[in-house]
């Protein structure tokens, strides 16, 4: 009964030329192939390109919502998706800059707010409010390059120091007496955390097709080691799935073979404390 009611309606619409050719998702052979969402003010298309069928399909679609764009849909340099702002190459530093300038405004808002800033209270105000905005989906953004880096520490560098008492100690000191990791180490602990998600918890159905295991008769060091890839683009080397290979083949097997997450967590904090 749908699909009579659905070809009555399109015949009466197509007769009377309610649509336009650039409405592809309307009408019989122009149909969108791949997955499209509709949300508020956004739309998002999906698909499986694990093969050139898939790459083809995708493509298609693609030049089909091009072609509705020609005629009334504006192009933009750059796009926001959950809360991370993309630039048209993949770039993101507008993101990180965003991050820091938003946490910075919280900063100061802390800080003409609470104004003898004792531990127990600045510590907490900071890590809730302020370090969010600087690890909202950073593994999807995390900065590579050293300027990036000092952007974001710098923010944690001025919040350590509004502590009450640490005024007179040097960035690495404060977060040594507040029992801190830099926001380096925050991000490492995090990608090796979800590492371990992927390999041995949560996600583990998932780990085959985001990690590769490395064929290996060594005993030295952990007995579950990654394979490296090797890749001509520097981007590709900051993909998650490539910057942790090194960290993970690094570990121990007691931290390698922990067997649960928390004991891993564990683990990795007193790993990481011993880094330099």
């Amino acid at each position: 009964m749908e699909q009579i009611l659905l070809e009555a309606m399109l015949r009466h619409m197509e007769d009377r030329e309610l649509i336009k050719d650039s409405q592809h998702g309307f009408t019989k052979g122009n149909e969108i192939e791949c997955t499209l969402s509709k949300f508020t003010d956004d739309t998002k298309l999906s698909g499986v390109v694990d093969t050139p069928e898939g790459w083809n399909a995708i493509q298609r679609d693609l030049d089909k919502l091009q072609k509705l764009g020609d005629e009334g849909i504006e192009s933009s340099p750059a796009e926001k998706d959950l809360g991370v702002l993309v630039d048209e190459k993949l770039d993101m530093s507008q993101q990180r800059a965003l991050a820091a300038q938003k946490a910075n405004c919280i900063l100061g808002c802390i800080k003409r707010s609470v104004a003898s800033r004792p531990r127990e209270v600045t510590l907490p105000l900071s890590s809730a409010l302020v370090r969010s905005h600087l690890e909202h989906c950073v593994q999807l953004w995390s900065p590579q390059h050293r300027k990036d880096m000092d952007l974001l520490a710098r923010v944690q560098s001025r919040a350590t120091k509004m502590i009450r008492g640490m005024q007179h100690l040097s960035y690495e000191e404060r977060l040594r007496e507040l029992g801190l990791f830099s926001l380096e180490k925050r991000r490492l602990r995090e990608d090796l955390i979800a590492t371990f998600q992927y390999l041995k918890g949560a996600y583990k159905k998932d780990g085959d097709r985001v990690f590769s295991r490395a064929c290996s008769n060594r005993t030295r060091g952990n007995g579950f080691k990654l394979k490296e890839g090797r890749f001509r683009l520097d981007i590709r080397k900051r993909f998650f799935t490539m910057r942790v290979v090194r960290h993970w083949n690094r570990f121990p097997r007691e931290v390698a073979d922990a067997p649960s997450l928390e004991t891993f967590k564990v683990s990795l904090d007193g790993a990481l404390s011993n880094l330099i």
